[in-house]
């Protein structure tokens, strides 16, 4: 089984506005209402790719009530501990630019986080885990560092999708899979990151520091994938981007997907490259045949 953790999800609120004018009455052409958040992306498009997963997290009010019971609608299994605060909302305006706005997200207790960690002892041996998106703010920096510890000493794999210095400290415990972009790459070694030569030269240093293995995603430039054996570089389909929510998510999860079932990671990051390039040019995350169309398109070349 694959779980995801978000800790801090959201109900994704997405309006658009032809004509937004400051100040005055502006008229919603169209919205749409989605659980949000990364690991919760990643649940939403394993499950699309029929394979087995479940969302952990927290989640309280009416919004934590919609973005569960929108999850098991899709068939998608969930273990949130219920806070006493509410999920927040995240507004993304769509009027020519789209302009986000995120909520700050709810306080979550001592005891809140004790069930959490009672939820996530349900994972058995050989089982993976997906920690993605930000750590709230009520939560100490070392929150992942736990979950991530936790996961080592009982045989569980972990997947890691963060932003954030505390990236550091989790390279220790072996993590299966990072995925970065070159921005958050060129953060976590206080360097600026444009070329394919130099995501590799720091892709590298994050293998030789603990992870398995690497994706490095570079927009428009492809994405490179590197462990101790292998470099390779993925020429991105063409396509034309007009979403770039749930992208990186949908990398992930299609990594995952075809990994669990084949072992080969060259396969799995093609289809990892065309799961992101399919959300990426889609309104809403990929679907199964949406990816297997762009499959043929997604180059894998050895990086010389």
């Amino acid at each position: 089984m694959i779980y995801t953790v978000t800790l801090n999800p959201s109900v994704d609120y997405i309006v658009e506005v032809p004509t937004f004018q400051l100040g005055q009455l502006n008229r919603i052409q169209q919205d749409a209402k989605y659980p949000g958040g990364k690991g919760i992306n990643v649940s939403r498009v394993l499950n699309r790719f029929e394979v087995k997963t479940s969302a952990f997290g927290f989640v309280g009010g009416w919004t934590g009530s919609f973005v569960e019971a929108s999850l098991r609608n899709e068939g998608i299994k969930t273990n949130f501990v219920h806070i006493k605060e509410d999920t927040r909302i995240n507004i993304k305006l769509k009027t020519g630019e789209e302009t986000e706005i995120n909520g700050q997200g709810p306080i979550i207790n001592e005891e809140e986080v004790t069930d959490f960690f009672e939820a996530l002892s349900s994972l058995n041996a050989n089982d993976w885990l997906v920690i993605a998106g930000s750590i709230p703010a009520s939560l100490p920096n070392d929150f992942y560092e736990k979950i991530t510890s936790y996961c080592q000493e009982r045989n569980i794999q972990v997947v890691i999708d963060v932003s954030g210095d505390y990236i550091h400290s989790l390279l220790q415990y072996k993590p299966f899979l990072l995925k970065p972009n070159h921005h958050e790459l060129g953060e976590w070694f206080n360097v600026d990151i444009d070329r394919k030569e130099d995501a590799v030269t720091y892709g590298k240093k994050l293998v030789k520091m603990g992870a398995q293995n690497v994706i490095v995603s570079m927009a428009g430039e492809g994405a490179l994938f590197l462990n101790d054996h292998v470099t390779y570089y993925a020429s991105p389909p063409n396509g034309k981007v007009v979403n770039s929510v749930g992208a990186g998510d949908s990398v992930v999860a299609g990594f995952l997907s075809e990994y669990t079932k084949t072992k080969d990671v060259k396969r799995a990051f093609q289809y990892s490259i065309a799961s992101g390039s399919a959300t990426a040019f889609s309104l809403e995350l990929c679907t199964k045949a949406e990816v297997e169309k762009l499959l043929p398109e997604v180059k894998i070349e050895d990086w010389k």
